[in-house]
């Protein structure tokens, strides 16, 4: 099988659909770059950020299954965890210490992310466990004659045209536009990973979820959602039988 012709086929479809987002979500192809982290992040009506959301997820697990086929057949050395340097004074040690690095004071804050970094394993299934009814009143205790009982404002249920903030979906776009665009370096990410699971002798964990690709429909409304199901099985194919030449 030509693997590298997949790999360029595919990546070209996700490219597509990561255009399509933009254009849906009325952002500019700028917004993507990291240079533009200080841009004001638009809000989204309601039923336009779920409907990007709809088809972001897909294209977010297709691209983890393009970079697994990526991966095939590398070979690297496994890298130490990378601790984030500490000091005595700001680290509780010893008895009774609780080993929460303390933060000095006046120390500046952390600055605020410019995307998220494309997840290399699958999220875990969540179980399926019923969700109790929002309440819709408070109870109302009163004593006739001496007090008098408040007014409850009625639950006003979420509108078609809310205004949501799209910060977070800006930077779930710029993580799967970067991903993209470096795919050899996401390949070296999970070889990597793969490799320090291994040296570590831990049960390892199977990167993608068995059985159909997640949030596939028999009635498939879009084409990110056949991208992922072939990408799903070539995915699974490269990882039962790596590239050992």
């Amino acid at each position: 099988m030509d693997w590298q012709l997949a790999i360029d086929k595919h990546r070209e479809a996700l490219s597509c659909v990561l255009a399509m987002l933009i254009s849906m979500a009325g952002l500019r192809r700028p917004v993507l770059h990291f240079d533009e982290g200080e841009m004001p992040i638009p809000t989204l009506p309601r039923h336009l950020h779920r409907a990007v959301l709809r088809l972001l997820r897909p294209a977010e697990w297709a691209t983890r299954r393009l970079i697994i086929i990526m991966a095939r057949g590398l070979v690297v050395r496994a890298v130490r965890n990378r601790m984030c340097p500490t000091s005595s004074a700001l680290f509780l040690r010893g008895p009774g210490g609780t080993g929460v690095r303390l933060v000095a004071a006046g120390a500046p804050s952390r600055p605020a992310p410019l995307a998220i970094s494309l997840p290399l394993f699958d999220p875990p299934r969540r179980l399926h466990v019923l969700r109790r009814a929002a309440a819709g009143s408070v109870p109302r205790i009163s004593l006739p004659g001496v007090t008098v009982p408040f007014v409850i404002a009625p639950r006003r249920a979420p509108a078609f045209d809310d205004a949501l903030d799209a910060k977070n979906l800006v930077l779930r776009l710029r993580g799967l536009h970067a991903a993209l665009e470096d795919l050899p370096r996401q390949a070296m990410r999970f070889a990597r990973r793969q490799a320090a699971i291994i040296q570590q002798e831990k049960p390892r964990r199977w990167p993608i979820r068995n059985g159909p690709p997640p949030g596939t429909r028999r009635r498939q409304t879009h084409d990110v959602f056949s991208t992922l199901t072939d990408l799903h099985g070539l995915a699974f194919d490269a990882l039962a039988r790596p590239d050992t030449s």
